[in-house]
């Protein structure tokens, strides 16, 4: 029997293991080799916003106390998920909401991302052997009571379906925007560039494409997208870079470039590697009506998520602005 007090208790240990890098530098190591888009500063950048923003002692307790959680499921559920794999422990949220919930979770981790998560489950486990019966891998997800899956367009119809039985989420391709008005001072820049480029650009909270009045003047950005030069010594992201760069010069496409990534007018909200999509609007007329909220996970800019947190959500930050706890309480 694990309680919600217990379950706390080892979420708050585990932030503290979390945060000592250094014990677990061979897992970060074994998670790049197996994936190497996941470099080591990114993935403990994504340790870093779980530790900080998602396992604060405070922070959760403030969470769970608007949901009305049992200190102990008499009846638990159990719960599917299939978790992404675009950026680190990108699953990680989901597997916070049904951890603290109470009900039984069984993993289907991406082959991408599938070191980290299976190192945090054990670690937990080695705490309290119970864990084992409440937090499960599996490769296929049968039986289950209710299901979350995060995937393209295309595994999201298949989700649809096979899931079509169940109480589910299902999660379909997003990306996020940043809506300039030319007014941004170079820190604001500087933050935008992180928006861009952190996990290089993998994310659905990844900035693909950005508004900006008419007349901008694109020459701060690029002078602010200095700061990701290094992106150019990783062979994957400068191959996907050239590629692109030489699809827009076969096309007589205009495009700037900072070095490193391609800033291309294109009406389409996602972008591909390497490359970020702008738009122009008129004063008092940004198309804010065209913007399709079922692609658009969240917006940078005035008014909006701002510069550099994109890709640090809260507990609150719900993908797609599902809550997903509810969603589990409910159950």
């Amino acid at each position: 029997m694990i309680t919600l007090e217990n379950r706390l208790n080892l979420l708050e240990k585990l932030r503290t293991h979390l945060e000592d890098l250094e014990s677990w530098q061979e897992v970060k190591e074994r998670a790049y080799q197996e994936n190497a888009w996941f470099i080591p500063e990114f993935i403990e950048l994504a340790v870093s916003n779980i530790s900080s923003q998602l396992l604060d002692p405070q922070k959760l307790r403030n969470w769970i106390s608007a949901y009305q959680l049992p200190e102990f499921q008499s009846q638990p559920k159990k719960v599917g998920i299939v978790m992404a794999g675009n950026i680190p422990l990108v699953g990680f949220h989901d597997f916070l909401c049904a951890f603290v919930s109470g009900h039984i979770q069984y993993i289907k981790a991406s082959s991408k991302d599938k070191v980290l998560i299976t190192h945090i489950v054990n670690k937990l486990e080695e705490w309290d052997p119970a864990i084992k019966d409440i937090v499960i891998f599996a490769e296929r997800l049968t039986g289950c009571d209710a299901y979350i899956a995060t995937g393209s367009n295309n595994t999201g119809r298949y989700f649809e379906y096979y899931f079509r039985n169940h109480p589910s989420i299902i999660r379909k391709n997003r990306t996020s925007i940043a809506i300039l008005n030319g007014e941004e001072s170079m820190e604001d820049l500087d933050k935008l560039a992180d928006d861009m480029l952190l996990y290089f650009g993998f994310g659905c909270r990844n900035v693909s494409k950005i508004y900006v009045p008419q007349g901008y003047d694109f020459v701060p950005l690029i002078k602010a997208l200095d700061k990701y030069k290094w992106m150019e010594n990783i062979s994957r992201f400068k191959n996907n870079y050239d590629y692109n760069l030489s699809l827009h010069i076969l096309n007589h496409q205009y495009y700037m470039s900072s070095g490193n990534l391609l800033l291309v007018e294109n009406k389409s909200l996602f972008s591909p590697i390497s490359q970020v999509n702008f738009e122009f609007y008129t004063a008092g007329n940004l198309p804010e009506q065209e913007f399709n909220t079922e692609e658009i996970q969240c917006i940078v800019g005035i008014k909006n998520v701002p510069f550099g947190h994109a890709q640090s959500p809260g507990l609150l930050d719900y993908a797609d602005g599902v809550d997903t706890l509810s969603f589990l309480t409910s159950l």
